[in-house]
């Protein structure tokens, strides 16, 4: 993909973002007060996992038996794009019974060969992969597509789409459904959901407001940096007591409180990790460096009692117009040895049971390919990963007939089986939200609209 593309598209990314999330006062105060109690008794956390671009996630796992493959390889051979185990450029095939579907069907697969790590814990019973997923209004079949019937709008577009996805409603909102998740159980710590990296709009509700961390939860501050140590110190007490008075300007005001909070925040974040840091060697990617700090946030904030979180981390690189076989190699390394870490990570700090990861992204991608890469597609192949997660396939791959009933526009395009709503409405139940209120507040009446809210994939 050319750094022009990827410039403009990365602005779009900002540009939308930033005008839903809205000002510093939109954005919340960022502290480490004690928490409000929300009406739970444990602690819970939920991890986003955004994969900016849109994942090809029909090379994300790959089906093995005979009739799947036989389509796939011949949409993608000639391009360079179908991977294979005799090739070594997928994992060894795994079979697993298909949940979630009328036929519980045996499925063979194999993983991205850059995913040993997500493999393993898949072995291990933590993790679900959830086929065929996007955004919908309702169950679409492919004549009520070319009717035009309920279709989401700006199918193919990377900030609208990015935006349906966090929202959790093709209708776009000004929050997102992890945000509201916090909202109907009445969790207002400041702790309780975060961005850290990019910002995105998962994280914010109608009274719960997103914080935004710097990727390595530390707030770097402009001609702070003296020795000895105490001038610095010195200097840093002057901006605090300034930040700390009053302003009549509003804007203003907002703006030093947001600062002065969030250098108490990563003080006492600094000052946690360094009387107890974390053994857990994490590798030298920005993802990871993201989830190392996820890491830090629950600790702390799970040792002041029962409350739940909510988390966006992002990674990008995967819109693959071009060089796909390298750059998506490159980017789900990236993914898998990140998350590893991060659940050893969690077991480490006992929260293992506790925290649940799964991924989104854009949209998925053609199964035919293009000039070395694959344009924007529709219905994409998610993860989600933890120890409450009940491992296994849910659903089923699409047919892989192009033109097919699954295909909405002759490229592989596929119309999604499962939509965003009910993948949050199953992470929301684990997360202590009630049926009811799942479809009517949290998903704004468009879950109802779907025969199955729950896909079982959580325990």
């Amino acid at each position: 993909m050319d750094t022009v593309s990827t410039s403009r598209r990365g602005f779009l990314r900002g540009s939308a973002q930033a005008s839903l999330l809205g000002t510093l006062s939109g954005m919340g105060l960022l502290g480490a007060a004690a928490p409000a109690q929300a009406a739970v008794t444990d602690y819970k956390a939920l991890v986003c996992l955004y994969m900016f671009g849109g994942n090809d996630g029909n090379n994300m796992i790959v089906p093995l038996d005979a009739a799947h493959y036989a389509k796939y390889s011949a949409a993608r051979s000639a391009a360079g794009l179908a991977l294979s185990t005799s090739a070594k450029t997928l994992l060894s095939p795994r079979t697993a019974t298909l949940q979630a579907v009328p036929d519980a069907l045996a499925q063979s697969f194999g993983f991205h060969y850059g995913m040993p790590e997500i493999d393993a814990l898949f072995g291990q019973g933590e993790v679900a992969a959830v086929l065929n997923v996007g955004s919908l209004r309702q169950p679409l079949t492919k004549a009520q597509y070319v009717a035009g019937t309920a279709n989401p709008s700006q199918l193919f577009s990377h900030p609208d789409q990015t935006l349906q996805n966090q929202a959790g409603t093709p209708a776009g909102a000004g929050t997102g459904w992890g945000g509201r998740l916090l909202d109907v159980l009445g969790s207002t710590g400041r702790l309780d959901a975060v961005s850290v990296g990019a910002g995105g709009l998962f994280v914010e509700g109608a009274s719960v407001h997103g914080n935004r961390l710097p990727e390595s939860g530390e707030l770097g501050l402009a001609g702070m940096n003296f020795w000895p140590q105490a001038q610095a110190d010195t200097r840093r007490d002057a901006l605090r007591q300034i930040l700390a008075s009053e302003n009549p300007n509003l804007m203003a005001n907002a703006a030093n409180k947001a600062l002065l909070q969030g250098m108490i925040l990563v003080d006492d974040l600094t000052k946690a990790n360094a009387a107890t840091p974390l053994n857990t060697v994490f590798p030298g990617f920005a993802l990871a460096t993201q989830l190392h700090t996820v890491a830090q946030l629950i600790r702390q904030r799970a040792a002041q009692g029962p409350g739940r979180q909510v988390f966006f981390v992002s990674i990008g690189g995967f819109d693959t117009h071009g060089g796909q076989v390298y750059q998506q190699w490159n980017v789900l390394r990236q993914v898998s040895q990140s998350v590893a870490a991060f659940q050893q990570a969690l077991a480490e700090i006992g929260h293992k049971q506790s925290v649940t990861t799964f991924t989104m992204s854009d949209f998925g991608r053609t199964l035919t390919a293009n000039s070395g890469g694959t344009d924007h597609g529709w219905g994409n192949h998610h993860l989600v990963i933890g120890a409450a997660v009940k491992g296994g396939v849910y659903g089923k791959f699409p047919d892989f007939t192009l033109g097919g009933p699954d295909d909405a526009t002759g490229r592989g395009v596929w119309i999604p089986q499962f939509s965003n709503q009910q993948v949050g409405a199953t992470l929301g139940r684990w997360f202590g939200v009630e049926p009811d209120k799942l479809a009517h507040e949290v998903f704004k009446n468009e879950l109802v609209k779907f025969a199955v809210s729950d896909l079982g994939f959580m325990g």
